[in-house]
């Protein structure tokens, strides 16, 4: 019985859930194993504390023989290899991010002044752009934690991932989900990294039969922006791509924290991470760095 670990939230084990059916569809007995990370008793805001700490933990219960299997948010992983896993990307869910507003509102039709919630500074950059006369406050919890606070009227609307709201059976939440060239999301949004120990052939074997080669394509361009930016996951950089006939469309952006600047570009090519390199090397020579700080 192959042991898949996971965070113990509702999204990490419905997406984690999802990879166990999908491996015991193709032979390999499976079940969840929830792994306890210092993050989930943390209060600090996630970009204090870092993603690294769930990503880390689960990985070392990879390494440590207590699971088999580790399922991430690939957005969240280091851009560095881990020479140690052998990872693939499954079917990507809807990359694009949402809004959930009371009373039905959109981003337009919010407000002025509208109390709106996130911490993720791509996120709020974006908004600032889009909507200068917003009140940004911080946001953190789980998806039903970060929604009972437009619920309880303590905010007007938050903005979250569509692919979380969809595999967490809350997509009719959303009262608007945002074109991709309008609010740009993070890089490998919506997708999900499965890994096991590099040396671990047989189950290797069992991961390929997971893989959606086009999702693997688009997410790797997408964080190879990051690498080459040398950007943490949680830094105003955004990205998303698509694959139409082998060949990657890839559009990703760079932005001042206070909305004031961005910069944004795109370009074709057929190899992933050679277009994430040149795409991203051409953001730091309009001035990346500099918007950025």
């Amino acid at each position: 019985m192959l042991k898949i670990g996971t965070r113990g939230s509702h999204l990490a084990t419905t997406q984690a859930g999802h990879m166990r059916d999908a491996l015991i569809a193709h032979g390999y007995p499976s079940e969840l194993h929830i792994v306890k990370t210092a993050g989930d008793v943390s209060h600090a805001p996630v970009e204090r504390i870092g993603v690294g700490v769930f990503t880390s933990a689960l990985r070392d219960a990879l390494f440590d023989g207590e699971v088999d299997v580790a399922v991430h948010s690939f957005k969240d992983l280091p851009t560095a290899p881990e020479p140690r896993t052998y990872l693939i990307v499954p079917e990507r869910e809807d990359h694009r991010e949402a809004l959930i507003a009371r009373d039905g509102l959109t981003l337009d039709t919010l407000p002025k002044g509208a109390k709106v919630g996130t911490s993720a500074p791509r996120r709020v950059s974006q908004l600032r752009a889009l909507r200068p006369d917003l009140e940004i406050l911080p946001l953190r919890g789980n998806i039903e934690t970060r929604m009972g606070r437009v619920e309880s009227g303590e905010m007007d609307a938050i903005v979250l991932a569509y692919a979380g709201l969809v595999r967490g059976g809350f997509a009719d939440r959303a009262t608007q989900v945002f074109d991709a060239e309008v609010f740009m999301p993070a890089p490998a949004q919506g997708a999900l990294a499965v890994e096991c120990r590099v040396d671990d052939t047989a189950l290797r074997e069992g991961l390929d039969k997971l893989l959606h080669a086009d999702s693997f394509a688009c997410a790797a361009a997408e964080r190879q922006v990051l690498a080459t930016l040398e950007a943490g996951c949680t830094a105003p950089v955004a990205a998303h791509a698509t694959i139409a006939d082998g060949t990657i469309t890839l559009r990703a952006g760079v932005f001042a924290l206070d909305g004031s600047k961005q910069l944004i570009e795109e370009a074709t090519g057929t190899d992933a991470r050679e277009l994430g390199t040149q795409l991203a090397q051409t953001l730091i020579g309009r001035g990346a760095a500099e918007i950025m700080q």
